[in-house]
């Protein structure tokens, strides 16, 4: 059964810390750099938005639908962002990936590769998981790659998926299951050297 609780998971680099409101202040100057939002369907505009976001998060976390974590560098102590374990399915050992946002300055880095490798290894070997899932609005190349690039696969298109900011956007999902996530291990632990 996956005993869904408060966790922290580092590695050598960086430290996801279970989200709380006490994040606000440190979220929010990585959190005010609008390219983040430009394809999400989330816009924080300001400290306020920031606490909404936070709100709900941790209301998915007492519904035990979310593990919401805050993203730090380890060496320096600075905010990198956010993202979370969401739309936890217990009776089915599945879970989804997402709500992630990084600073501009951590993009591109062992940030992200070492984070997705921390949550799956969690996900997998902890929880049991037989299927993590990722998503991404389709016109998010960046993201699409990113999550290519960790080992998922793309599984299709949900067109027409949700109103975002005035467009109808199509969402793209991609999954790792249980038996391939030796594989991707393996290939994330050469990636994060």
């Amino acid at each position: 059964m996956m005993k869904i609780e408060s966790v922290v998971l580092e590695n050598r680099d960086i430290l996801l810390e279970p989200l709380t409101m006490d994040h606000v202040d440190g979220l929010h100057e990585v959190a005010m750099n609008p390219e983040l939002w430009l394809l999400t369907t989330v816009v924080i505009r300001g400290r306020e938005d920031l606490y909404f976001y936070i709100t709900k998060a941790l209301e998915e976390k007492e519904n035990g639908t979310a593990l919401p974590f805050v993203i730090k560098i380890k060496a320096t102590g600075e905010y990198a962002g956010s993202t979370r374990f969401g739309n936890i399915e217990t009776t089915h050992k599945r879970v989804e990936i997402g709500w992630t946002w990084i600073g501009v300055e951590w993009q591109r880095s062992f940030v992200n590769t070492g984070m997705k490798f921390l949550m799956l290894q969690h996900a997998f070997e902890v929880w049991g998981c037989n299927r993590v899932e990722l998503k991404t609005d389709a016109l998010n190349i960046r993201s699409r790659n990113a999550i290519l690039r960790i080992g998922a696969k793309e599984e299709g298109t949900l067109r027409s998926h949700m109103v975002v900011g005035g467009r109808v956007r199509d969402t793209i999902y991609f999954s790792i299951i249980a038996e391939e996530w030796s594989q991707v291990k393996e290939n994330l632990r050469k990636k994060l050297g």
